[in-house]
């Protein structure tokens, strides 16, 4: 059974920083194309980060650039997202996610076959 399972999420003041973490089972994601997608209340599943199989190319939405990092460990099976600077609007529930191609970076969750359950990150101003 394919699993994918995030944590790392909790409570932050405005300015902190949080490591999520992806830790995947049940088959290597080492060669797929990974993602981190976040869902604010009433509001859609939004990209927020991603990186091919080798990490060499990586995507932010305009919203993490310079704030946060996505970098992937093969050898664990784990991908992060090192969120620094965070903000009140950061505040969401923050979803791993694994694509079945090895270099296509997609920027939308229909170009993900894999989730994980989420984790929640609130950050209070």
């Amino acid at each position: 059974q394919v699993q994918l399972v995030e944590s790392g999420g909790g409570l932050v003041q405005a300015g902190g920083s949080l490591r999520l973490s992806c830790a995947a089972s049940g088959r290597t994601f080492s060669r797929n194309v990974m993602g981190w997608f976040r869902q604010a209340p009433g509001k859609e599943r939004e990209f927020v980060a991603g990186l091919t199989w080798s990490g060499s190319n990586t995507k932010y939405a305009d919203s993490a650039k310079g704030r946060f990092t996505i970098s992937r460990d093969n050898a664990k099976n784990t991908v992060y997202l090192q969120m620094n600077t965070l903000k009140p609007e950061d505040t969401a529930v923050y979803y791993c996610a694994a694509s079945d191609s090895r270099y296509y970076l997609g920027l939308t969750r229909d170009q993900y076959a894999y989730w994980g359950q989420g984790t929640q990150v609130t950050v209070s101003s």
